[in-house]
């Protein structure tokens, strides 16, 4: 009893230690983001940072980057996971090699043949330079997690909607992707962080159009630039950034731990 009661306290200790450890970045930013010019709580570099910043046009195309690549990567993902799973795919293997490849391939190295393919066809500074190449860098994660999912799913289930004269894609639509949940919801979450913080390729694809940058860019620009040097300034716009993934987290992560410690499987 001695031993398991000494085992318990020091891993609550360590538990403890590690949870200030992680907070005490961000509360100490939070804290810095309301001192004031006269010493005192102020919104006044909330202000600031918002006007100066144009914070407000790039979380809007943050927003529409992130949502665009999280809604056609689980499409993709769930038809191409769904085929990969219950279906004699020619050269399916082939292609579970090729998905791997791309998993653990550091996107790095695709940078400047990306800088290079866009530029000849007239899309750098614009959506479609961040779009496009997020969705293909993120279906091969999204391939091979709906694929076990949709393995997962009782060979019987499949069978009696067949037997009742479903098609493949009536099965897809009307049994499978209704118990999917927390497999897609799990996915769409990760992708949607994943998105929302790029930075690289950001800055190497829409460089000069402040119309269409992101808020991870516009931070860069902002907390770089002469106008920005007050700490509680910059502070204040590094938590307008982040406002909207800690909902997005706090709002789904009962989901996400769900899938993610199921298996994605409910």
């Amino acid at each position: 009893m001695r031993i398991a009661r000494t085992e318990s306290v020091t891993t609550h200790a360590l538990l403890v230690l590690a949870s200030v450890v992680a907070v005490f970045p961000l509360v100490s930013i939070v804290v810095s983001s309301f001192d004031g010019s006269s010493g005192g709580l102020s919104l006044d570099s909330y202000s600031t940072a918002w006007t100066q910043g144009r914070f407000g046009s790039a979380l809007l195309s943050s927003a529409l980057v992130s949502v665009t690549v999280v809604v056609v990567t689980v499409l993709l993902a769930s038809l191409a996971g769904y085929a990969l799973a219950t279906m004699r795919v020619p050269g399916g293997k082939v292609i579970l090699g090729l998905l791997l490849l791309g998993l653990v391939l550091p996107y790095e190295v695709t940078v400047l043949p990306l800088y290079e393919l866009l530029a000849g066809w007239n899309l750098i500074d614009t959506y479609w330079a961040l779009i496009l190449p997020q969705i293909a860098l993120s279906v091969p994660l999204g391939v091979l997690w709906m694929r076990t999912f949709f393995a997962s799913v009782p060979q019987e289930l499949l069978e009696a909607a067949r037997i009742d004269g479903t098609s493949r894609f009536q099965t897809l639509r009307l049994v499978v992707l209704p118990i999917a949940g927390p497999a897609l919801t799990t996915l769409g979450t990760v992708l949607f962080l994943f998105t929302w913080n790029e930075f690289l390729l950001a800055l190497i694809l829409v460089p000069d159009n402040a119309a269409v940058q992101t808020v991870p860019l516009a931070l860069s620009f902002f907390s770089g630039a002469a106008r920005s040097s007050d700490p509680a300034v910059t502070a204040a716009a590094a938590v307008l950034v982040a406002l909207p993934v800690l909902l997005a987290y706090t709002v789904l992560q009962r989901r996400l731990i769900s899938g993610l410690t199921e298996g994605a499987v409910k």
